[in-house]
């Protein structure tokens, strides 16, 4: 180990004002000691505004769960942004990610990602992943929230013919519908994957208010173990029925018994605006910046627009990846409406907008 550190010395001396890593990097454009990326392999065209990018990462980075989501960087006009994107590969594979154009970040992936193009990652994360042990499954999806499910059907149904699995996608038509091919050559080779595709231009919204209609497409729906992924108001209409259900038969709501469980994953959360007296001058101490922000804007998109990098994760108040020093100044939880102020209080900048003045320590 000594000789070890000795030869790195002697390595920076010699390569001084680079480091080994900077040429290091010159023949493994993924090779980073201090920041994990991965180099793109593929980009396959789902739809008209989606594409999947397959990436082999560098050395960092753990294998996914099927049902993962990960931190992607990408630069845009020399800022480095971060969005969280649900890992849409098997298991056990080289992982890809599955992006709709939205936004300025996805857009990007979507239109300008070739071959040979570097992303900085960060390593998977989530538990919305598959039951420990095999049992009935129904998967609810609309949309772009098919993609942590997907990566959970690749895992699962190649390499376990007797699973047992039930998949409704919504989408609003056959052409925007992701893996559409995919999915109907695995439920023709694998009688127990059962897909209902529903296009909502034809046949309107799924109606979960009642459960006429997910009967009618899958009887045993409440015996199964579920899982949904979607946007805000089909999720909460999925988890209002769930909810209904397990009060009416609380004894079948086990999770050892798969009955009436549903677990959810979300891609946004709802947030509400300051009132009129929010907002104020937002001061970025370390990065020396200063911008005058509104009391709905939540202070991370604040401080990238301001070209700051701030830390950021699900974007959405769950996994605290954002959470930043406030130095003085109030903030209000966009969730809640509760303002707070303590100085070295850690706040989630994802979710909370300067209520006042305001001074972060990033």
């Amino acid at each position: 180990m000594i000789r070890l550190r000795r030869l790195a010395n002697a390595a920076s001396v010699m390569t001084t004002p680079f480091t080994p890593e900077d040429f290091l990097a010159l023949f493994n454009p993924v090779f980073s000691s201090r920041q994990l990326r991965g180099v793109v392999t593929r980009v396959v065209q789902e739809t008209a505004e989606s594409a999947t990018i397959f990436f082999k990462p560098g050395r960092g980075w753990h294998a996914h769960l099927a049902g993962q989501w990960a931190r992607i960087g990408v630069e845009l006009d020399g800022v480095r942004h971060w969005r969280s994107y649900s890992l849409s590969a098997a298991a056990g594979k080289n992982p890809a990610i599955t992006v709709t154009n939205m936004g300025a970040v996805s857009g990007t992936l979507v239109r300008d990602t070739r071959p040979g193009d570097i992303l900085f990652l960060a390593p998977p994360q989530g538990d919305f992943v598959l039951p420990e042990h095999p049992r009935p499954l129904l998967m609810l999806t609309a949309g772009s929230g098919i993609t942590p499910v997907m990566s959970m059907i690749r895992t699962l149904i190649p390499r376990r013919p007797d699973a047992d699995v039930v998949l409704i996608h919504s989408s609003r038509t056959p052409g925007e519908s992701l893996f559409r091919e995919e999915l109907a050559e695995l439920a023709d080779q694998f009688p127990n994957f059962r897909l209902a595709q529903w296009f909502t231009r034809r046949q309107g919204r799924m109606d979960f208010s009642s459960m006429k209609e997910i009967e009618e497409i899958c009887p045993d729906w409440s015996d199964r173990a579920a899982y949904a992924c979607g946007p805000e108001g089909f999720l909460d209409d999925a988890e209002a029925l769930w909810n209904q259900t397990a009060l009416a038969s609380p004894d079948a709501s086990t999770e050892a018994s798969g009955g009436c469980s549903l677990k959810i994953e979300r891609f946004s959360t709802s947030l509400a605006g300051g009132d009129g007296r929010d907002g104020g001058l937002v001061t970025f101490e370390s990065s020396d910046r200063e911008v005058q922000a509104d009391g709905a804007t939540p202070l991370l998109d604040v401080g990238e627009d301001a070209g700051v990098l701030m830390p950021s994760g699900c974007r959405m108040g769950i996994c605290h990846s954002c959470l930043t020093p406030l130095l003085s100044g109030n903030v209000r939880d966009l969730r809640t409406g509760e303002v707070s102020g303590e100085p070295g209080q850690l706040i989630q900048t994802c979710v909370s907008a300067a209520a006042g003045p305001v001074n972060l320590e990033i």
